[in-house]
Parts: C-alpha cells; sequence; structure tokens
C-alpha cells in the first residue's frame, strides 16, 4: 500500500517558520510532480507550491517569496520551507503526488494525497 504522510504541522505567531514534510512509503520505486495544497475552513483546497521531478517550481502568488517548495527523490520526501507566516496561512495542509509502483506484479500509477496536517497562525 502505497501512502503519504505529512508532518511538521502546529502552532506558530505571525512571522514564525515551520518546515512541513510529506515522505512517501510503500512499493514506490518513483514519483512525478508533488505538491502541497492547503484548505482553510469554509474555503476550496488550494494550491500552494508545487515541484516536477526535474526541480521545477511554481508557486501561489500569496506564498511567492515566503515559502519554498524542495524534495529529495532519494527519500522520496517533499518539504514545504514557511517563512514569514501570517494568519491566513492558516489551513490544513495536504502532500499530493504522482506517484509509480508497484502493485504485487504490476507497475502502477496513481495520484496519492496525504492526510494532512494543520498550520494554525495566531497572535
Amino acid at each position: 500500500q502505497v501512502q503519504l504522510v505529512e508532518s511538521g504541522g502546529g502552532l506558530v505567531q505571525p512571522g514564525g517558520s515551520l518546515r512541513l514534510s510529506c515522505a512517501g512509503s510503500g512499493n514506490i520505486f518513483s514519483i512525478n510532480d508533488m505538491g502541497w495544497y492547503r484548505q482553510a475552513p469554509g474555503k476550496e483546497r488550494e494550491l500552494v507550491a508545487a515541484i516536477t521531478s526535474d526541480g521545477r517550481t511554481n508557486y501561489a502568488d500569496s506564498v511567492k517569496g515566503r515559502f519554498t517548495i524542495f524534495r529529495d527523490n532519494a527519500k522520496i520526501t517533499v518539504y514545504l520551507q514557511m517563512n514569514s507566516l501570517k494568519p491566513e496561512d492558516t489551513a490544513v495542509y495536504y502532500c499530493n503526488a504522482d506517484v509509480n509502483y508497484r502493485d504485487r506484479m504490476y507497475a502502477r500509477n496513481d495520484r496519492v494525497w496525504g492526510q494532512g496536517t494543520q498550520v494554525t497562525v495566531f497572535s
């Protein structure tokens, strides 16, 4: 079974920093693009940042210059470094990845979601 497990969320004051991690597990042999999404109460889930397998990135306008996405392919892990956090960054953050994995004798591809991690920015 393939899973993505996030960690690193928590409580932080405005201007503070957090680093989120998302690690893949299971019979994964490669991951294509990976991304971080967030969903605030009463709002739709939105893309925060994404990174391709060759390291190209894109960011939501609201986080450009403050957040950085990077990945460690050997560890099958993607990170989101969040600096200068604002109250409006408060949300549940989800990891998403396009995963190539082995299912018994077959090679498969699925888009997989993590379970989410809460980030709360408060004064």
